[in-house]
């Protein structure tokens, strides 16, 4: 990519909305042959030059494209929408936050609408002057990796969190004897007096 930030959403649309052959020209493209992919249900750690019986010579980046053709079979029409994107080009980091419709073909009137917020490591190739993607994560809230598998999972989640909130409330007042002595304990070495 020349401009990571005004591109990717342009690569993630090939990589979910593209035909196969789209997939592969994207990967191929834009990502580095030995790039790894962590998502919450699968990994592909970063390898290459790797012979697999009856397929022959593979790497990661072959991996990812098998992911990404699995992921179109089962959800054969998906609408995905790039919300907001930020690349910190100090660290080479792109975060792009994204909102996919994603309907299995096996349960015909479901539809999960999931957000998630995707991790793009890049890499800055000196030979082109180009941005390549060295690893992909896909980071999900668990209430929004459950509506893939879960109808109906994401209110339970909603209601599981609420009733942990309350626990670490209760928890919090029930022990606050215990943050007064933290407390009492810094303003000691820190020589300050602030109080809870």
């Amino acid at each position: 990519m020349d401009h990571p930030k005004r591109q990717i959403s342009h690569v993630i649309h090939l990589l979910t909305e593209g035909s196969p052959a789209d997939q592969k020209d994207a990967l191929d493209a834009y990502f580095l042959p030995d790039a790894a992919f962590i998502h919450p249900l699968c990994r592909v750690p970063s390898f290459s030059h790797f012979n697999l019986p009856f397929v022959g010579e593979i790497n990661s980046r072959w991996v990812i494209w098998m992911i990404y053709r699995w992921y179109k079979i089962l959800s054969p029409r998906i609408v995905l929408d790039v919300e907001c994107d930020e690349f910190n080009q100090k660290s080479s980091i792109l975060f792009v936050e994204i909102r996919q419709i994603f309907s299995l073909f096996f349960v015909p009137f479901y539809k999960s609408d999931v957000r998630l917020t995707t991790k793009l490591k890049l890499v800055h190739s000196e030979h082109d002057g180009k941005y390549y993607i060295k690893s992909q994560e896909d980071l999900y809230q668990t209430n929004e990796l459950v509506k893939f598998f879960w109808p109906g999972g994401a209110s339970i989640i909603w209601l599981w969190q609420l009733f942990a909130t309350g626990l670490c409330i209760l928890g919090a007042l029930l022990l606050a004897p215990v943050t007064w002595i933290e407390q009492r304990h810094a303003n000691q070495i820190n020589g300050v007096k602030k109080s809870i």
